[in-house]
């Protein structure tokens, strides 16, 4: 099942004890909380469920989710 903007927004938000409509897709997610514990499991948790060959060190180095949807190989 591939990723969509929608839940890599929804699986963020849950790993910061936010609201999906509280996170901007091109803002950079360090400033809402999002540390490297926050990564590694969104990181865990998108291999576990969408077979993502996403690394977290490309993750951190653009922490917002409109640079992750082309990692993640994101749709609409």
């Amino acid at each position: 099942m591939a990723l969509t903007l929608e839940q890599i927004r929804a699986d963020v938000a849950d790993v910061l004890g936010e609201d999906p409509a509280d996170i901007p897709d091109d803002e950079n997610l360090v400033d809402y909380g999002l540390d490297s514990v926050r990564i590694m499991t969104l990181v865990e948790r998108w291999r576990r469920d969408h077979g993502t060959d996403v690394t977290f060190v490309a993750l951190a180095e653009q922490p917002a989710i409109e640079q992750w949807a082309p990692l993640l190989g994101a749709g609409t």
